[in-house]
C-alpha cells in the first residue's frame, strides 16, 4: 500500500500533443501544468499553453527531452511536484523514472522495477514465457539461419517503428542490423536489438491495462492497430474487428457493434471515499448519466483482487473465447510484474485467433483516445490519481460501440513515406465536437500538435495530429471519420490524409480485414492516389486563376470594380500558370466578357461569383463525375481559395489541391542540372554509398540522410556516372539542395 501523495502541479516531460494531452486533463482536475521545450519548440502550442515553461537548450532529442537531468532541474524550477513522461523519450526510462523520485517527485507511472523489467524486450519475453503468456521466440542476430527467415530486427529499448528492420536475406543482415542499431541509439539512447519471426499478415492486438497500488488490476478492452507503414501504427480502433468477428462466430451472435449504444459510456472518475473504499463518480452531463438500454461487451471479472496481485490467475475470464483470453493474458503479463498505473500488453494474432506476446508498454500509448471513447474512462487522470494513491473500483466500465483514431502525419507515402518540413499556414478540421477529452454523443475529437503557424522542423516525429471518431457501429465511425478527413483544410504541407480517406471507406477496411500488409494488398499507389479526379483538380484550380484575378482587382488603384483583363473588344485571353506535384503544370486562359468569363477548356462553365477567398461555379454535368446531373442542368460548386507565398491552396466538396504559382519568367540562376538529387527534406548526411565518377545503377543508394529520427536513402533515379558528390558526412542540409549528380547513361549503353 502506498500513501496519499497529493499532486498540485504537473511537469510533462514531452512535446507537442502529447503534452497538450495531459495539461487538458490537469486543468480539468485543477491542478498546474508545466512545460519544457527545445529552442526549434519555443513557439509551439505546448509551450503556450502551460502555466509554467522552462527552455532545455539545443535542438535535438539528444540535447533536449532525452536529458533527464535537465528535465528534473525544470520541474525543480518551476515547483512541479510531479513529472508525467507522456509516450516516447524517456518515458519507459527506468533510471529516469529513479532519478524523478530520488529528487522528490511523484513519477506518474509504473514502478522502476516494471519499467527495468519490461524495457528490455529480450528479458520482457523470456519473463512472460516464463509466466506462461504465449510468446514468439526470441533469435540471436548473429546466430539468424536462412530457414528462419524473414526476420524482423527490433529495438529493445523502445518502439514505435524505429529501429525496426524486416529482413528477408541473410546477405542484407549485416546492414540492416547496423542500421537499425543507429536509429535505436538515436531514438532511445540504447543500440541493442534483437530478432524474432517475422509474421507476414499478422493482427496487431493490444489490451489496455490499469492498476493500483492496493490490489486492483483492470483489462480495460482491446484496441487493434494493424494497419502500420514502417511498422509504425496508422490506424487505430477499438475494439478489435477480429476479436469482434471471432467472438461473434464462437457464440453465433450478431456482431457487438451492429447492436451498438446510442452513446458513449458515462466518465468514470476513481476516488477514495471517506472509508477508504472504492467508488465511481458519473460525469454530470445529463447524456453520460442517462442508460443505455442495448447490452456492452461483457467485462465480466476482468480485474484482480489483492490476493491475487503478484500470481498469474489460473483460469480465462468467464466470457471466454478470444477476448477473454486476451484479458487473461494480458492481466497474467500485470500481475507478473507487479505493475501499476497504466500500461499496454501487445500481442501479435492469427486470422484464428491464436496470438503471442510482442511487448508491454510501461507508459500510455499514442492509441488511447480510442479506449477513452468507448469507455469514458480519462487515462490520464486515472494515471494521476492512482501515482496519489487512490483506489480502482472492483470493476472497469463496459465498452460501448466504436471508435477509430487516424495519425495525420506530414509525409508523402507516395514517396516511400518521405517525411516533409516546413510550416503549416493552416489546420482546421470541421465538426470537432472534443479536443482532448472525452465525446458526449457520435463525432469528432481532435488531439493536435500543432496549430496554424506552427513549423514542422527536421528533429522529430512528424505526426501533425490525432483524429479520432466515435460512433455507435464501426460503420458510422468509419463514415464520421472520413468526411471530417476530407473536408479538413490542411495547407502547407504534404500528409498523408488522402492516403487515411481512402482507407476509411475501402471495401477491406469496413469489412474488418485489416493485416498489418493491408498497404501491400490493396496496393500503396491506389490508396495514396489524389481524392480529387484529374477534372476536379483542373476545376479547382481554374477557381484558383480566378480567385487570383478577384484579388488582383481588389488591389487595383483604378477602376478596381472592374474585371481583371476586361476590354471593350474581344482581345487576348490572360493567363495564368501553377504547378500541381503530381500532374505537373497547368495553364489557364481565361477570358472576362460582357456576359460573365469564358476558360478554355471549359466551354460550359459558368462563373457565379470570384472573390479572393472563394470562387462559386456552375460545373457542367459532364464535370461533376455524375451522369445523374445531366437531366439537370449544371450544379453549383464552392471553392475556398487560400494563399501562401507562391502556395495556393484551394478546397472544395471534391477533395483538397494544392498547387504552386508560377511566375511569368523564370530565373535561369533556379534551374538545376538533369539527374540532380535533390534533398528531399533537412537533414544531416550520416553515410556515402558512392564516390564521384563512379558508375552506378537506377535505385542505387548513394547517401542516407537522417532527418525526424529515421533514416532515409538517396538513390540514384537512373543508370549513368556519378559525375559530383557536394556534400560530406556529417553536413546539414536544407531541402532542395543538390546533394549529387547522375549523368544519365546514353541510349544502348
Amino acid at each position: 500500500m502506498t500513501d496519499s501523495q497529493l499532486i498540485t502541479s504537473v511537469l510533462v516531460a514531452n512535446r507537442g500533443e502529447i503534452a497538450r494531452r495531459v495539461f487538458a486533463t490537469c486543468r480539468r482536475m485543477g491542478l498546474g501544468t508545466v512545460a519544457v521545450y527545445s529552442d526549434a519548440d519555443a513557439e509551439a502550442p505546448h509551450v503556450a499553453e502551460a502555466d509554467a515553461a522552462v527552455r532545455l537548450p539545443g535542438n535535438t532529442p539528444a540535447e533536449t527531452y532525452l536529458r533527464a537531468d535537465l528535465i528534473i532541474a525544470a520541474a525543480q524550477a518551476a515547483g512541479a511536484d510531479a513529472v508525467h513522461p507522456g509516450y516516447g523519450f524517456l518515458s519507459e526510462n527506468a533510471e529516469f523514472a529513479r532519478a524523478v523520485q530520488t529528487a522528490g517527485l511523484v513519477w506518474i507511472g509504473p514502478s522502476v522495477t516494471a519499467i527495468e523489467e519490461m524495457g528490455s524486450k529480450v528479458a520482457a519475453k523470456k519473463m512472460m514465457d516464463a509466466a506462461g503468456v504465449p510468446v514468439l521466440a526470441e533469435l540471436d542476430p548473429d546466430e539468424v539461419t536462412a530457414d528462419q527467415l524473414p526476420v524482423l530486427i527490433k529495438a529493445s529499448a523502445g518502439g514505435g517503428g524505429r529501429g525496426m528492420r524486416v529482413v528477408r536475406t541473410l546477405a542484407e543482415l549485416p546492414e540492416q542490423l547496423a542500421g537499425a542499431r543507429r536509429e535505436a541509439e538515436s531514438a532511445f539512447g540504447d543500440p541493442t536489438v534483437f530478432c524474432e519471426r517475422y509474421l507476414e499478415t499478422g493482427r496487431h492486438i493490444e489490451v489496455q491495462v490499469l492498476a493500483d497500488t492496493h490490489g486492483t488490476i483492470w483489462a480495460v478492452g482491446e484496441r487493434e492497430c494493424s494497419i502500420q507503414r514502417r511498422h509504425q501504427k496508422v490506424v487505430e480502433e477499438a475494439p478489435s474487428p477480429l476479436v469482434e468477428r471471432i467472438d461473434a462466430a464462437r457464440t453465433g451472435a450478431a456482431q457487438t457493434g451492429d447492436t451498438a449504444p446510442d452513446g458513449p459510456p458515462a466518465r468514470a472518475r476513481l476516488h477514495a471515499s471517506e472509508d477508504g473504499s472504492p467508488d465511481a463518480a458519473q460525469g454530470s452531463s445529463a447524456e453520460f448519466a442517462s442508460a443505455w438500454e442495448s447490452e456492452p461487451v461483457d467485462h465480466r471479472d476482468t480485474s484482480l483482487t489483492a490476493g491475487d496481485r503478484h500470481r498469474a490467475p489460473s483460469d480465462p475470464a468467464p466470457e471466454g473465447g478470444m477476448r477473454g483470453r486476451l484479458y487473461a493474458a494480458a492481466r497474467q503479463a500485470t500481475a507478473a510484474i507487479g505493475y501499476t498505473g497504466a500500461g499496454t500488453v501487445e500481442f501479435l494474432a492469427d486470422e484464428s485467433g491464436e496470438f503471442f506476446f510482442l511487448e508491454m508498454n510501461t507508459r500510455l500509448q499514442v492509441e488511447h483516445p480510442v479506449t477513452e471513447c468507448t469507455t469514458g474512462l480519462d487515462l490520464v487522470q486515472l494515471q494521476i490519481e492512482i501515482a496519489q494513491g487512490d483506489r480502482l473500483p472492483a470493476q472497469p466500465p463496459a465498452m460501448r460501440g466504436h471508435s477509430i483514431e487516424v495519425r495525420l502525419y506530414a509525409e508523402d507515402p507516395a514517396q516511400d513515406w518521405q517525411p516533409q518540413s516546413g510550416t503549416v499556414h493552416r489546420i482546421e478540421v470541421p465538426s470537432v465536437a472534443s479536443e482532448f477529452d472525452l465525446l458526449t454523443r457520435p463525432g469528432i475529437r481532435l488531439d493536435s500538435g500543432v496549430a496554424d503557424g506552427s513549423v514542422v522542423g527536421v528533429h522529430y516525429d512528424p505526426m501533425l495530429a490525432k483524429v479520432i471518431s466515435y460512433g455507435r457501429t464501426r460503420d458510422e465511425a468509419a463514415r464520421l471519420l472520413a468526411g471530417a478527413l476530407q473536408r479538413s483544410r490542411i495547407h502547407g504541407l504534404v500528409t498523408n490524409r488522402d492516403l487515411l480517406v481512402r482507407v476509411l471507406r475501402h471495401p477491406a477496411f469496413l469489412a474488418g480485414d485489416t493485416d498489418t500488409a493491408f498497404f501491400g494488398t490493396h496496393g500503396l499507389d491506389a490508396l495514396a492516389a489524389p481524392l480529387v479526379s484529374p477534372d476536379a483538380e483542373k476545376l479547382s484550380i481554374v477557381a484558383a486563376a480566378l480567385a487570383e484575378a478577384a484579388a488582383n482587382r481588389a488591389g487595383a488603384a483604378v477602376v478596381a470594380g472592374a474585371p481583371s483583363g476586361w476590354r471593350n473588344l474581344a482581345s487576348q485571353a490572360q493567363r495564368k500558370s501553377y504547378e500541381s506535384r503530381t500532374t505537373g503544370v497547368h495553364e489557364i486562359d481565361y477570358r472576362f466578357t460582357r456576359s460573365g468569363v469564358t476558360v478554355e477548356g471549359f466551354p460550359e462553365l459558368e462563373l457565379i461569383s470570384a472573390t479572393p477567398d472563394q470562387v462559386v461555379l456552375a460545373v457542367p454535368a459532364e464535370r461533376n463525375g455524375d451522369e445523374r446531373t445531366a437531366t439537370h442542368g449544371p450544379v453549383r460548386r464552392q471553392f475556398s481559395v487560400a494563399r501562401h507565398g507562391e502556395m495556393v491552396c484551394v478546397d472544395s466538396a471534391f477533395g483538397p489541391v494544392a498547387v504552386r504559382r508560377l511566375p511569368r519568367f523564370t530565373d535561369p540562376a533556379d534551374q538545376v542540372a538533369t539527374g540532380s538529387l535533390l534533398a528531399p527534406m533537412p537533414g544531416s548526411v550520416i553515410r556515402l554509398g558512392a564516390e564521384a565518377g563512379s558508375t552506378v545503377t537506377a535505385g542505387q543508394p548513394i547517401l542516407w540522410l537522417e532527418a525526424m529520427k529515421m533514416e532515409h536513402t538517396i538513390a540514384a533515379p537512373a543508370d549513368g556516372v556519378l559525375s559530383a558528390v557536394n556534400v560530406e558526412i556529417g553536413q546539414q542540409v536544407d531541402v532542395g539542395a543538390v546533394l549529387a549528380v547522375v549523368d544519365p547513361a546514353e541510349e544502348g549503353e
